[in-house]
């Protein structure tokens, strides 16, 4: 008999081996990625091993998304990179501590619906452009800095020594799980090439040629910061940015999670438990972040799917920062760059060439666009908002040219204009080429039965055709509005002067 619990969760059991492996899977792949993260915003190694802790650690306790890996990101650090310089580490503990708020009002508004309006591809191109950006990140594993510090390409036997660590992790990665799903395969490919590593003495980069991860417990430190206007005026923009960023990233991986376990995770949720973990982080001395894709990636494909593996790694991070440094630093970095190519390679919507040539040129444009914008300047919201706003405007001219008239005169002369299609900002130009003011009765009915009126351009164009008739002495009125266009006429009564068709209300007879 199994005697199984779940973590916050008693309806589901939690297959305790595998997360807790993951979990440990995570925290060594954590440790690079913090440490890269950190020196690229120009702060010390353990801002960013400090975040990758708090943040991992609250995220797994009251995240939307049981089994997503959250901590100090690449995305968190170009936005702060400029702030560090000019203010110092003090103004960033407390933009993180800021955009923690934000984020937490973001959530209790319950703004992390509008996700949904992330359109496919959109994602496709979120998703393929962060795989190119993982795999490119592992470039830099393959120079070394020359006398003059310049990054140079490996040559001779360190270029062969690392490309085969790297290649035997991943053929590890890849042929494991065809053998056995007992243990991680990135665990199990990790370990290998470390006992390589350290019984043939092979001379190969170690996480502690990086730095070092040596530290204690985060301390709890209030940014030493003036509580001025002055201070909100310098913070809040890095703030705004940094919460928009933090919350665009981890909604799209909570969606991309959600579509690789077909399961649901909770939106509003987690902008709440990233907004508490970034206030968190400010206080314990991190530098902020958000979730993960390549961890959370990693984790999943463990088979973890609770809240357990993300807590383990957390924790074990926290143990190799206190007491199991010289040994972490000791592993190759070859085979976390093993990991994280194959986390790339996973990650990448292979699928998505197969769809060029078959689906809207337009979405294949769009997904190309925001790949591309990810890549080259790192800068994931502008790349969401670039592909939404692309496509919304695609949405828009299509429907444009869909508003038809069909037109009819009934017995007593009446012209009717039966409309199809949404009245909006695009379509207006199309609505008025039907209608022939001059040639038309005196009595004109517009049929609004098979469409409706969706904005002010919309209502202004209803506003300007009952003028043309009425300017040539003709009447022209609206039949079978929606009670939502009829809710948009009467708050716009006092511009807008229109007749409205009195339609009969029907009801349907019961017995008595």
């Amino acid at each position: 008999m199994t005697f199984r619990v779940n973590l916050f969760d008693f309806s589901q059991p939690v297959k305790y081996r595998t997360e807790i492996l993951s979990g440990l899977t995570v925290a060594l792949a954590l440790i690079p990625e913090a440490v890269a993260f950190a020196m690229i915003a120009g702060l010390s190694p353990l801002t960013g091993l400090y975040a990758a802790f708090t943040m991992g650690l609250v995220t797994s306790i009251l995240g939307g998304r049981p089994g997503m890996i959250s901590g100090a990101t690449g995305a968190i650090a170009v936005v702060i990179v400029a702030l560090a310089k000019s203010h110092g580490i003090e103004y960033i503990f407390a933009a993180v501590i800021l955009s923690g708020l934000l984020q937490v009002l973001a959530g209790v508004l319950k703004l992390g619906k509008f996700i949904r309006l992330v359109p496919h591809p959109v994602m496709f191109g979120f998703v393929n452009g962060l795989a190119i950006i993982i795999f490119l990140s592992q470039l830099d594993q393959f120079k070394v800095s020359d006398s003059r510090g310049t990054a140079q390409w490996m040559t001779g036997v360190p270029l062969l020594t690392m490309l085969g660590l790297v290649g035997l992790t991943m053929l590890i990665i890849w042929g494991l799980p065809k053998l056995t799903r007992v243990f991680p395969s990135s665990l199990a490919a990790i370990l290998v090439i470390f006992a390589i590593v350290v019984i043939f003495n092979i001379d190969t980069r170690t996480v502690g040629d990086i730095a070092s991860i040596q530290g204690g417990f985060p301390p709890f430190h209030l940014p030493a910061v003036p509580v001025s206007l002055a201070t909100l005026q310098v913070i809040f923009p890095y703030a705004l940015i940094m919460a928009g960023v933090g919350l665009i990233e981890s909604l799209l991986t909570l969606n991309l999670i959600d579509e690789l376990t077909e399961s649901r995770g909770r939106g509003n949720k987690e902008c709440v438990a990233q907004g508490t973990a970034n206030i968190v982080t400010g206080l314990f001395s991190g530098m902020g972040g958000c979730a993960m894709i390549g961890q959370s990636l990693i984790n999943t494909s463990s088979g973890a799917r609770a809240r357990l593996s993300g807590i383990v790694a957390s924790v074990m991070l926290l143990v190799f920062i206190m007491f199991g440094a010289s040994l972490i630093e000791k592993l190759p970095m070859a085979a976390l760059t093993g990991v994280m190519i194959m986390v790339a390679i996973g990650t990448f919507e292979w699928a998505s060439f197969k769809m060029i040539g078959k689906m809207p040129k337009s979405d294949v444009l769009v997904g190309m666009l925001v790949a591309a914008i990810t890549v080259l300047l790192h800068n994931l919201a502008l790349a969401v908002l670039a592909g939404v706003v692309i496509s919304a405007l695609v949405f828009a001219w299509d429907n444009a040219k869909r508003i038809q008239a069909r037109k009819f005169t009934d017995q007593a002369g009446v012209k009717h204009y039966a409309m199809f299609g949404p009245l909006f900002f695009g379509s207006v130009t199309a609505f008025n080429e039907n209608f022939d003011v001059l040639s038309d009765p005196e009595q004109v009915v517009i049929d609004f039965s098979e469409s409706r009126v969706t904005d002010m351009s919309g209502l202004d164009a209803l506003h300007k055709i009952t003028e043309r008739y009425g300017r040539v002495g003709k009447t022209v009125r609206l039949s079978h509005l929606s009670p939502d266009c009829r809710q948009l006429l009467a708050n716009a009564h006092a511009v807008i002067e229109v007749n409205i068709l009195e339609d009969p209300d029907y009801r349907v007879a019961v017995d008595d």
